[in-house]
């Protein structure tokens, strides 16, 4: 049987080697340790790491790990690493992935209703950048499709879980649309007939 030592050690090198989030279930099967004992592990780790202050983090990414760099060493990595051009997401693809997060899983036609306003084309561009996906079909007529969120959403907001997000005003009307307040870091559903 593998010392926690070396249990710490082959958990640094799959997450190393692996890149993406990888999936706490993975590790359990691939040390053959059961689930439990690995989460003990698992927490030490983040602490150890958390401590020693050094360039390398443990994230948890839902049921998930990631070794990612620290925060404070960003403007080194940004230096060293080429600039990737990144496009940021449009007014009408913020107000549909907002709706998505809070009411899923939802359909097209759901999320049109809530809009007042068509969003096909933006959910082919949420889904190319993968911050959506389909998550079954819904038992309405026709079996349109559901959507929600990815792991990838989650990484790109930097949480854990989508607990995380912050609460969700009560709303008066169906036709008010999705708005992000930052006096008070709250969600909350704002009167706005214009079209976007």
């Amino acid at each position: 049987m593998l010392s926690n030592r070396e249990i710490k050690s082959a958990i640094e090198s799959l997450l190393f080697i692996w890149g993406e989030p990888l999936a706490i279930k993975m590790i359990s099967e691939t040390l053959d340790i059961n689930k439990e004992d690995l989460e003990v592990i698992i927490s030490e780790m983040i602490e150890e790491y958390k401590e020693s202050n050094g360039g390398l983090k443990i994230r948890r990414v839902d049921k998930m790990l990631q070794m990612v760099t620290s925060k404070e060493n960003d403007i080194y990595i940004k230096k060293l690493c080429t600039p990737i051009k990144t496009t940021k997401l449009s007014q009408a693809a913020l107000e549909v992935l907002t709706i998505i997060t809070y009411k899923q899983p939802i359909t097209r036609v759901e999320i049109e209703n809530i809009r007042g306003i068509k969003c096909e084309r933006v959910l082919e561009g949420l889904m190319k950048k993968n911050l959506i996906c389909e998550k079954g079909r819904s038992d309405a007529l026709g079996r349109p499709i559901l959507y929600g969120t990815t792991t990838a959403f989650l990484e790109y907001m930097n949480i854990k879980s989508l607990k995380d997000l912050p609460p969700l005003k009560e709303f008066e009307r169906d036709s008010e649309i999705l708005d992000y307040n930052d006096n008070d870091g709250q969600i909350s559903f704002m009167t706005d007939n214009k079209e976007r």
